[in-house]
Formats: C-alpha cells, sequence, structure tokens
C-alpha cells in the first residue's frame, strides 16, 4: 500500500497571488496571521502579497522573528504571537524557512500537547489538521507549499529536527514566480540545486514507486533545463523553476529522501550553511556511493537531465554520464566543488553521527553506517 497526500488547491504562474483573497474570503476567515522573514519585508516582497490582502479588506498582523535556518525560538515566539493575534488562518511567505515555521506554529495550535517543539520530531502522532495555512514560495527549492515535512533548528544541540505530518500540509500554494524574481543570483543556485537533489533522492530513494516516478523524472527534466537560465534571471527560468520545484515536492514529499539531505543538516544546524549549498556539493559524491543500489534508474536520470546517447551506454557509463551532468550542472551555477571552506576536521564525527541519525538516512536505496558517512565527509574535504 502507498499513500500520496498533496494541498486541496494550488495556483501557478505570473500573477497567481490575487487568488489569495478570494481564497481567503471564500473559506470564511477573517484575519491572516503572515509569516514572513526580515528580508523579504526590507525588499518589499512581503508587500506584494500585503498589498493583495489590504486590496480586499482582510485584517493581518506580520510575525517576522525567522531565522534563515528556523529555530525553537521561532517556533514558540510564533505560537505566542498567533495566540494574541486573533487571527483564523496564516499566510506564508518565504523560502522553506517561513513556510517550516509556519507548519510549526499552525500544528502546535491545534495540537497544543506538542507545545513541546522537539515533541513534534520524526512522526508526531498529531491528531488535528494544523492552522489553514496559504503558502507563498519565494524561492525556488523547498517545495515546503506541498510538502508534509518541515525542518527546525534546535539551537542548544546544534542540531536540525526533520518533522513528518500530513496534518502540517498548507491547503493552499501560490506558486508565482514574480514572487520569485528578487532572488540573488546565489540563492536561486542553491535553493535549485536543492529542488534537483530533491528530485534524484526522491527517484532512486527506497520508497519510491510508478506514481512519484513521474514527478521526479519530469522535475529533473525541467530543473535540468531552466536552472541555469533562472540564475541568468530570465522569466522562462524563472518559470521553469517555479514548476520544476514544485513538481519535486509532489514526489518527495510522499516517498523520502536519502543520505545528501541526512548529511547536509548537521551542516546547517552546525555552521548556518545554507541548504541548498550543502545538498549540492554532497549530491554527485553521493551519487557515485549509491549507484550499485540503483539498478538502471541513473540512465533515466542521464536521459532527464538532456544527456545525448544515454541508450547504448553500457550501465557503468549512464551512471557516470549521470553523475559528471549534475557535476557540470552545479558548476554552471557556481556552486563550490567540496566542503573545504565549511566543514571543521574536528566536527567529522558529531557530524557523522547526526547525518547517521537523521530522519531521511532510512530512505538511503543503499544500507550505511556511521563510518561510511564520515569516509564521505572527509572525501569532500
Amino acid at each position: 500500500m502507498a499513500r500520496f497526500v498533496l494541498n486541496e488547491t494550488s495556483y501557478h504562474g505570473k500573477g497567481a497571488i490575487t487568488e489569495i483573497a478570494p481564497e481567503i474570503l471564500g473559506r470564511g476567515f477573517k484575519k491572516a496571521f503572515v509569516c514572513s522573514d526580515p528580508d523579504l519585508i526590507k525588499f518589499g516582497v512581503t508587500k506584494k502579497v500585503t498589498d493583495v490582502l489590504e486590496g480586499a479588506k482582510i485584517a493581518y498582523e506580520i510575525y517576522s522573528n525567522i531565522k534563515p535556518n528556523p529555530t525553537i525560538e521561532n517556533v514558540q515566539g510564533g505560537v505566542e504571537a498567533y495566540k494574541a493575534s486573533g487571527a483564523d488562518c496564516i499566510v506564508a511567505i518565504g523560502g522553506g524557512s517561513s513556510i517550516d515555521t509556519a507548519k510549526a506554529i499552525g500544528i502546535i495550535i491545534t495540537n497544543p500537547e506538542f507545545a513541546d517543539v522537539r515533541s513534534l520530531e520524526g512522526v508526531a502522532p498529531t491528531k488535528n489538521k494544523c492552522v489553514p495555512i496559504i503558502a507563498v514560495p519565494t524561492t525556488a527549492g523547498t517545495a515546503a507549499e506541498v510538502t508534509i515535512n518541515y525542518v527546525i533548528t534546535d539551537a542548544e544541540k546544534n542540531r536540525k529536527m526533520v518533522c513528518v505530518d500530513v496534518h502540517d500540509i498548507p491547503v493552499v500554494a501560490v506558486v508565482d514566480p514574480d514572487m520569485m524574481s528578487t532572488m540573488p543570483k546565489g540563492l536561486t543556485a542553491a535553493t535549485g540545486m536543492d529542488a534537483l537533489t530533491h528530485a534524484i533522492e526522491g527517484y532512486i530513494t527506497a520508497g519510491a514507486w510508478e506514481m512519484s516516478d513521474m514527478f521526479h523524472l519530469k522535475a529533473i527534466e525541467l530543473i535540468a533545463k531552466h536552472l541555469r537560465a533562472a540564475v541568468d534571471g530570465t522569466d522562462a527560468g524563472r518559470e521553469g523553476m517555479a514548476l520544476g520545484q514544485y513538481i519535486a515536492g509532489m514526489g518527495f514529499s510522499n516517498v523520502g529522501l536519502g543520505i545528501v539531505h541526512s548529511m547536509a543538516h548537521p551542516l546547517g544546524a552546525l555552521y548556518d550553511t545554507p541548504h541548498g549549498v550543502a545538498n549540492a556539493i554532497i549530491l554527485p559524491t553521493v551519487m557515485e556511493y549509491n549507484a550499485p543500489a540503483t539498478g538502471e534508474k541513473y540512465r533515466d536520470i542521464a536521459k532527464a537531465m538532456g544527456v545525448c546517447g544515454v541508450d547504448a551506454m553500457t550501465l557503468e557509463e549512464a551512471r557516470k554520464a549521470a553523475i559528471d551532468a549534475v557535476k557540470k550542472l552545479s558548476a554552471d551555477v557556481g556552486i563550490p566543488a567540496d566542503l573545504k571552506a565549511i566543514v571543521k576536521a574536528e566536527d567529522v564525527d558529531f557530524l557523522s553521527q547526526s547525518a547517521y541519525d537523521d530522519a531521511c538516512r532510512p530512505g538511503n536505496p543503499r544500507e550505511t553506517s556511521v563510518a561510511e558517512i564520515k569516509e564521505l565527509y572527509l572525501s569532500l574535504m
């Protein structure tokens, strides 16, 4: 048996944010709790949505105490602010950080027995759907607007908690490429490689099946075709990436990931490394490591990445072609090739254990160990 969870409604394309007001009013909501981060407020991105709310005379309150790798404290502060606001829905505007924070707030409000944020780690047995969330992504990467996952950093323990809960999925996703137009090149590249990692890991993960494969292969194709152009700032590139990252989310949210994410999460927790950068650096190395456990799947990945002549290749050649295509895309968009500038040698044991304990690790197609993960980190230094 397999289960698939997606948004109730999603809107795609330029100008999609105009649908936010009719959705809020049509669902009978009276006041929106707007979760967004300080930079998006500073650069006027959040205002694009609050202007829509004001135009429809919808009351709202903004909560912006959200870090790039959101913390337990960010969630707790949001829960208190939501309770005081009198709001009855959440509008989450941002990358994974804002949307993940909104999910945790929304879950705790309707499931108060989980007020200790740490109790949400893993698959939490919550009983109630979270506060209704309308999610508006501003990055083309995490697909938090369509996933049942969120990640919160435990700053005291230097670790990221991966939380999986069908009750946290936003009821409405509004994927408007215009909301992504202010992303700087580096962030466009990093979030785009995060989306590619979702698609590739989701395609080879232990839980993958025909329905998820359909999404992942299309996502790989769209990302390979559009990421370079998106980094260059073209409209077509941005639109292609907005769609590609969402489709990847439709898949991986339902079948899981692997150790690229397990190894990336501790880097974000310990060094505040941007999640997409960590994934992009680690992805080719883990692809090489996982290759023996993936059958013919790298041949499909190479084809989706646009490599020519794949059918005539041996399996080994096809696997190398897929990995080389990923390396080339990563290099073309300016991602570093290794972890030398990020990881400190004395932290490798802690990182390896954290990665092994991570919720994404069991989905990896190849069985692994703390010692083997350590070897992978060392090979990247």
